[in-house]
């Protein structure tokens, strides 16, 4: 098993102009940890080109790239109360997107069976016409329809499991019926957004599935919600690629959530997602970081997920965290079934 890794030094240039937890600082420590821990020169690595900008226009207006292309000159403005851009963002999101399409790239043409984007700033919140949540372009979004319009995919399934709901990605694809996307999310958190009961409609329907979960679930309730609900909707739904917005902040440490995930606890789920994905569609699994603001924290979840996505190790050995009852994440897998019963026989 191997997992390309792509990063490219301008995602470095979106620099806040105040105290802000997304920061170039979040990508320096993960490079840091990796090359501490000699995994940088064990995985493949690649730096990809940056996207074109009518790359982005495949889920963004023109009209709104101009936006964001305008907002990122000097001295830069705010485009939400969040998100912010400066005179280095434009050349940061299109090596963003570049790097998220080059990872689906990579797997679908079957240069690796498994490729790992870090970049920022994140994307998951973005909509078309719309920056928030310190988001200005999905770059999942963008790679997903690339390789529905541009490679010729049929069904794709995105995994969203930062702690905080991916609504700019459900808004993209919340009619596409060639589009499975499952978060797993904080309920009550920002953006407010990720109801169970939010499902997709038209084509979409049925095809959004949200799985909000309340605070204080770690390792065993997320294996649970995985093995119970959504892997099972991978075996009904068989994508012929897995992208995963991998954001981190539902580790335990992380100031901007409340969850109890370790570092063995996304390992674990990365290494779920890699066996499923052999099942579903020979392996094909493309992963894109989105959040994770803990400067420790985040670079032991990243290393952990690489390390068993490159076979080089399996889940670190930490301990658990405390964590709710079993009973309130049975309750919440029922709840979820019961919704998704309409659609799915799981």
């Amino acid at each position: 098993m191997s997992c390309l890794v792509l990063y490219h030094p301008d995602c470095l240039r979106h620099v806040p102009p105040r105290p802000h937890p997304e920061k170039p600082e979040r990508l320096v420590a993960v490079r840091e940890r990796l090359e501490r821990g000699e995994l940088w020169d064990q995985v493949p690595r690649e730096e990809p080109a940056p996207a074109e900008p009518e790359l982005l226009e495949l889920v963004h207006p023109r009209t709104y790239l101009d936006q964001v292309r305008r907002a990122s000159r000097d001295p830069g403005m705010w485009l939400d109360p969040d998100t912010y851009a400066v005179e280095g963002t434009w050349a940061a999101v299109l090596a963003a997107a570049g790097g998220a399409t080059h990872a689906v790239d990579a797997v679908v043409r079957g240069q690796t069976p498994c490729a790992f984007a870090l970049v920022r700033p994140p994307g998951h919140h973005a909509g078309p016409a719309r920056a928030m949540g310190f988001c200005l372009v999905n770059h999942v979004a963008v790679a997903v329809r690339h390789a529905r319009e541009r490679l010729g995919l049929k069904r794709v399934m995105v995994v969203d499991w930062d702690v905080h709901h991916g609504n700019g990605t459900q808004e993209v694809f919340y009619r596409d019926g060639g589009v499975l996307f499952a978060s797993l999310h904080q309920e009550g958190w920002y953006p407010g957004t990720g109801a169970l009961e939010e499902t997709g409609e038209g084509d979409g329907e049925g095809l959004t599935v949200n799985l909000p979960l309340p605070p204080g679930v770690g390792d065993e309730g997320y294996r649970t919600v995985f093995e119970e609900v959504l892997l099972p909707l991978g075996d009904a739904w068989h994508p012929e690629l897995v992208v995963v917005s991998a954001g981190f902040d539902a580790h335990h440490t992380d100031p901007l959530g409340r969850m109890q995930l370790t570092e063995a606890g996304f390992a674990r789920l990365a290494l779920l997602l890699r066996e499923a994905a052999g099942r579903w569609c020979g392996g094909r699994l493309a992963l894109v970081l989105e959040g994770g603001y803990d400067l420790q924290g985040l670079p032991r979840c990243v290393e952990a997920t690489l390390q068993v996505l490159a076979g080089l190790a399996g889940p670190p050995s930490v301990a658990a965290q405390p964590e709710v009852p079993y009973a309130v994440v049975r309750e919440r897998v029922r709840a979820a079934r019961r919704v998704l019963g309409q659609y799915w026989s799981l």
